[in-house]
C-alpha cells in the first residue's frame, strides 16, 4: 500500500494525518503474517537470540502485542476489518489455550501458550491479550464459541494472583480483570485484583504526576506508558468517574513535563529501560485527550504523537525502525543489541502498540481535525526542574534538542551498572556508551586506569535552572572501593542550565590528597554517509576550577546514533581537603556554535560556592557541601575567578 500523501496545511509539522497512523498500523500487521504458526497462536519473529523465557514465550508476545495493535486499529474503526485480522486472532486464540504448556521452550505443540504459573512472562502478555478482547469485545469474544472462552478464562485467571514482580507488572493482572469484569466472569476476584493494583500504584505516588516504577528510584517511559496508561485506561473504559478523578489528574499533571522531552524531530528522550518500545511513549499523550485530562490542546497533541510515530517509521537512510521486511526491530533506528534487556525477544518492540491509541477517537475528533501546534521545544529554549524525578529537562528552540540532567534516576541499583539510568545527562539526539568510556560522567580514576561508577544517586533538590545529588563512587567490575581508600568518599554534583549551557560542578570529599577524577562530556555520532544535514552535532567541554589542562577528545564505541562516536574528558586530582571541580558544557545543532566561554560573561569560585553571570546578563549561584546543595546568599568574597577561556574540545 503507497504511503498517504502529506497534508502540510492540516499538519504543518509532520505533514501527517489519521491516515498515516492507520496505514501504519496496517503495514506493521500485515508485515508479521508469515511468521505465525500454523494454526496463528504464535508468532514467532526472527531475532539474534531469544528472550531468556525462551523462544515459545516469545512466540506468545509475538501474538499479544500484534493482536493490542490489531484491537486498537479494529475498534478505532468500530469493527471495520478490511484486512481480517479479526479471523486470525480468533483461530490464535483458540489453538494457543487449547492445550497450554507449562514451558517456554518449543517443545510438543507448535500453537499452545505457555502457562503463567511456569512462564511469568505469560504473565505480563495476558495483559495485552485481555485488553484487546476488552476492545474488541462486540466484534470477537461475543462471538467465540463457550469452550474456547472457557479455556480463554483459564489461561487468563491466573493473573489475577499477586504480582510476581513488585514494580508496574500489578497492572498485569488490573487489565486482566478489567476485562474479566466487563464480561461478568470471576467478578469478585476481579474487584478485589483490581483494589490490590491501585493501592500499589498509589504507594509510588510521589507527586506532580510522577510514580516511581515499584520501590527504587525508577522514574522513565513506564511512567506514560505503564503507571498511567493501565489504571487511566482502566476507569475510562469501565466509565469509572471516581477513578478517573483520582488518576486522571495525575496524568494531567505528567503530560505537562512529558510534552517537553521529546525533540524538535519527535524523537523521545533515551533513557531508562525498554527503549525498545520507541513510540510506545505516545500513549500517554493520547490517553490524555482520551479522557479529557490533558494540559494539551489536539493540535499539541497530534504534533507530538505523529512527530514520534514518522521519527521511527520514516524509512529515511538510518532512521526507520523497519527492516526491510517491515518488522520492528529490537533497537531504536535499526537493531542494536546493547539497548536490549535480557527479558525482551523479537517481538517486544510491538508494545509500540500502545502509541496508536489515539486511533480510539472518532476521526471527527479535535485531535484529529485541528491544525498542528508546536512542541515546547520548539517555541523557546527553557530549563524545567522535574521534582519527584529530580531531574532537569533544558531545552533549546534554535535546534529543537532536548537534554535531560539526571540527579535522581538510577533503575533498581545492583552489581552491573546500567548506562541507561545512570548517566547524569541524557539527549534527544545522543545515547549512552554502553561499555568502555562513560559519557556525562564523573569518578574517580582507579590505579589500572578504569574510572569507577556513579553509585546509587541521593537526590539533594532542584531549583528553576539546576538539579543536585550526591553518591558514593563504586568499582564498576563489582571491587570494593575500601581497596584503595576510598571507603568515605562522597560526590556531591550539581548542574546550572542557561540556553545551551551547562555548569556541572562536583565536589569530592574523603578521598586522599592526590587520587585522579575525570569528568567527560556528550558521546557525539560521528556523521556517516547515511546522517543528513540534520544529524550534525556539536559537544563542548571546558574546565573553569579543579581541572588539569585542556579537554581532550577520545574516540569511543557505539550509541544507538551510529557505530562511532567521541567524547571530551577533563582530568584533574584531589588536594589535602575537599576538592571542588567546575566546567562548561554544551551539546547543539548549530551549524557553527560559538565558543563556551562567548556563552558566559563570568564564573566566580567562592570556597564550594559557583557563582554564574551568563552572557545575556542573567545570574546562578550554588554551594556545594557534604550534605546539602543550595542557592547562596547574593554576595560574597571572590576568591578565585573562573573564566579563564582556551581551547575547548569538540
Amino acid at each position: 500500500m503507497p504511503t498517504p500523501p502529506a497534508h502540510p496545511g492540516l499538519s504543518p509539522y509532520t505533514g501527517w494525518t489519521r491516515d498515516h497512523w492507520e496505514w501504519s498500523a496496517d503495514q506493521l500487521l500485515l508485515s508479521v503474517r508469515p511468521y505465525a504458526s500454523r494454526r496463528h497462536g504464535l508468532i514467532h519473529l526472527p531475532g539474534a537470540r531469544p528472550s531468556w523465557s525462551g523462544p515459545r514465550s516469545d512466540g506468545l508476545e509475538g501474538y499479544a502485542r500484534t493482536w493490542l495493535l490489531a484491537a486498537l486499529r479494529i475498534a478505532g474503526a468500530h469493527g471495520d476489518d478490511p484486512h481480517g485480522h479479526l479471523g486470525r486472532y480468533a483461530e490464535g486464540l483458540a489453538s494457543g489455550t487449547e492445550h497450554p504448556l507449562p514451558t517456554g521452550e518449543l517443545d510438543g505443540d507448535r500453537d499452545s501458550w505457555p502457562r503463567m504459573a511456569e512462564v511469568r512472562q505469560a504473565v505480563v502478555e495476558s495483559a495485552s491479550v485481555a485488553l484487546g478482547l476488552r476492545l474488541t469485545r462486540p466484534w470477537l469474544w461475543d462471538g467465540l464459541d463457550d469452550g474456547v472462552r472457557q479455556r480463554v478464562v483459564d489461561w487468563l485467571l491466573p493473573a489475577l494472583g499477586p504480582s510476581p514482580v513488585d514494580n508496574n507488572w500489578w497492572f498485569f493482572g488490573l487489565t486482566v480483570a478489567g476485562f474479566l469484569q466487563d464480561a461478568g466472569i470471576e467478578t469478585d476476584r476481579a474487584s478485589a485484583t483490581i483494589e490490590r493494583a491501585l493501592e500499589h500504584v498509589d504507594q509510588w505516588y510521589l507527586g506532580d504526576g510522577w510514580y516511581s516504577d515499584g520501590p527504587h528510584r525508577s522514574f522513565d517511559h513506564y511512567n506514560g506508558w505503564a503507571l498511567h496508561f493501565y489504571p487511566v485506561l482502566h476507569a475510562h473504559l469501565g466509565d469509572d468517574r471516581e477513578l478517573l478523578d483520582r488518576y486522571g489528574p495525575r496524568l494531567h499533571r505528567h503530560l505537562e513535563a512529558l510534552s517537553r522531552m521529546f525533540g524538535a524531530d519527535g524523537a523521545p528522550l533515551p533513557y531508562g529501560r525498554s527503549l525498545t518500545y520507541r513510540f510506545a511513549a505516545a500513549a500517554a499523550p493520547w490517553l490524555g485527550a482520551l479522557t479529557g485530562h490533558t494540559p494539551l490542546t489536539p493540535g499539541a497533541t497530534r504534533r507530538l504523537a505523529s512527530g514520534a510515530l514518522r521519527y521511527f517509521m520514516d524509512r529515511a537512510p538510518g532512521r526507520g525502525a523497519t527492516d526491510g521486511r517491515g518488522l520492528l526491530t529490537p533497537g531504536w533506528h535499526g537493531p542494536y543489541p546493547p539497548l536490549v534487556q535480557g527479558y525482551s525477544g523479537p517481538a517486544s518492540p510491538y508494545w509500540a502498540a500502545k502509541g496508536f491509541l489515539g486511533l480510539l477517537l472518532p476521526a471527527g475528533h479535535p485531535v484529529w481535525t485541528a491544525v498542528e501546534e508546536p512542541l515546547p521545544v520548539e517555541t523557546r529554549d527553557a530549563a524545567v526542574a522535574l521534582g519527584p524525578p529530580n531531574c532537569l529537562l533544558q531545552s533549546t528552540a534554535s535546534d529543537g534538542l532536548v537534554r535531560l540532567h539526571n540527579h535522581g534516576t538510577d533503575g533498581d541499583p545492583g552489581p552491573a551498572e546500567d548506562p541507561h539510568y545512570t548517566r547524569f545527562a541524557y539527549s534527544t539526539r545522543t545515547g549512552p556508551l554502553p561499555a568502555g568510556v562513560r559519557d556525562n560522567h564523573f569518578g574517580l580514576v582507579r590505579a589500572d586506569g578504569t574510572v569507577t561508577a556513579r553509585g546509587p544517586a541521593d537526590p539533594l533538590g532542584t531549583g528553576p535552572d539546576w538539579a543536585a545529588s550526591a553518591a558514593r563512587p563504586v568499582p564498576a567490575d563489582g571491587g570494593a572501593v575500601a581497596d584503595e581508600g576510598w571507603k568515605g568518599v562522597r560526590i556531591v554534583s550539581a548542574t546550572l542550565a542557561h540556553g545551551r549551557a551547562e555548569v556541572r560542578a562536583h565536589l569530592v570529599t574523603g578521598a586522599p590528597a592526590g587520587t585522579r577524577v575525570r569528568q567527560s562530556g556528550w558521546a557525539v555520532t560521528r556523521p556517516d554517509e547515511r546522517a543528513g544535514p540534520d544529524r550534525a552535532l556539536t559537544a563542548q567541554l571546558h574546565p573553569v576550577h579543579g581541572y588539569e589542562g585542556h579537554a581532550r577528545a577520545v574516540a569511543a564505541g557505539s550509541t544507538l546514533f551510529g557505530p562511532r562516536s567521541r567524547v571530551a574528558v577533563l582530568d584533574g586530582r584531589t588536594g589535602s581537603g575537599p576538592a571542588l571541580f567546575v566546567a562548561l558544557a554544551s551539546l547543539t545543532g548549530e551549524r557553527h556554535p560559538a565558543p563556551l566561554c562567548d556563552l558566559v560573561g563570568e564564573v566566580r569560585i567562592e570556597g564550594h560556592t559557583v557563582r554564574v553571570t551568563w552572557a545575556d546578563g542573567a545570574t546562578a549561584a550554588l554551594t556545594l557541601d557534604e550534605g546539602a546543595v543550595g542557592v547562596p546568599a547574593p554576595d560574597g568574597p571572590s576568591l578565585t575567578s573562573g573564566r579563564t577561556c582556551g581551547p575547548s574540545a569538540r
